[in-house]
């Protein structure tokens, strides 16, 4: 039966006991009907019902935080894109994870001389015309959030490919927001309408694809800080764009 058709039945139901039934057994009745959901003020909360996180840390401390599973998952699902010239913020750990063999140089952006890691030391939107047209990958993980001006960091991006090139990127939507040196910088968490046209009106609809990870247990455990272990594989594996934890875009430069 689809769930149309369901959702008529139930209401002519609802209308027959309304009509006809005593009010000694409408009350059973009406809860009989609604073994899908708690009825109001039936809800148990139990762990969650705190204005305390259980983890303030993203799960970290508890064991794999539910955004990584689902950034992994669409690295996963794109990783034949990660090939050649290859490059990605902080550190290379997913362009050498991920791209593996078909990297050739794997190179590091950061803002800061501290990070040794760094092949390039400036600011992703603001590297010089001498960088142009140079990477066959970007991936860019969980980084857009801080930047100010979307549509110029997107540009960069962009620019910094090569023809045929694409960029990985992922963006926080239900999400905690940094506890600690991010909070300051922490701008933006989108929709999968706003990265959609974010990345379309740059490098086209047609080079553009757009996904969502999550739903509405696995976001509201993420905000409470529980990790992947804790949760069933159904709470992690449905997709409900209603509720978005990730957004992932695959972005190709003509």
């Amino acid at each position: 039966m689809s769930k149309s058709t369901r959702g008529f039945r139930q209401a002519r139901y609802r209308v027959f006991a309304r009509r006809l039934l005593p009010e000694i057994v409408k009350g059973p009745l009406r809860r009989l009907m609604q073994t899908d959901r708690p009825a109001v003020g039936r809800v148990r909360f139990g762990d969650l019902g705190r204005t305390e996180p259980i983890s303030r840390d993203y799960g970290f401390d508890r064991g794999t935080p539910i955004d990584r599973v689902y950034i992994e998952r669409f690295l996963t699902k794109h990783a034949p894109r990660i090939r050649g010239r290859t490059l990605e913020v902080l550190g290379d750990e997913y362009t050498a994870r991920f791209g593996g063999h078909r990297t050739t140089q794997r190179d590091v952006v950061d803002l800061h001389l501290e990070n040794t890691r760094a092949t390039i030391v400036g600011d992703l939107t603001n590297l010089g015309a001498e960088w142009d047209d140079t990477f066959d990958a970007i991936v860019l993980t969980q980084t857009l959030q801080l930047i100010y001006n979307l549509r110029e960091a997107v540009s960069a991006l962009y620019r910094l490919l090569k023809s045929g090139g694409t960029v990985l990127v992922t963006v926080p939507g239900l999400t905690p927001i940094d506890h600690h040196r991010e909070y300051e910088t922490w701008y933006w968490s989108l929709t999968e309408i706003s990265a959609r046209r974010l990345f379309s009106d740059i490098f086209g609809a047609n080079s553009t694809d757009v996904v969502v990870y999550g739903n509405v247990s696995s976001a509201v455990c993420f905000l409470q800080g529980l990790a992947a272990e804790e949760l069933k594989p159904q709470m992690l594996d449905t997709r409900d764009p209603h509720f978005p934890v990730i957004i992932g875009i695959c972005a190709t430069k003509d």
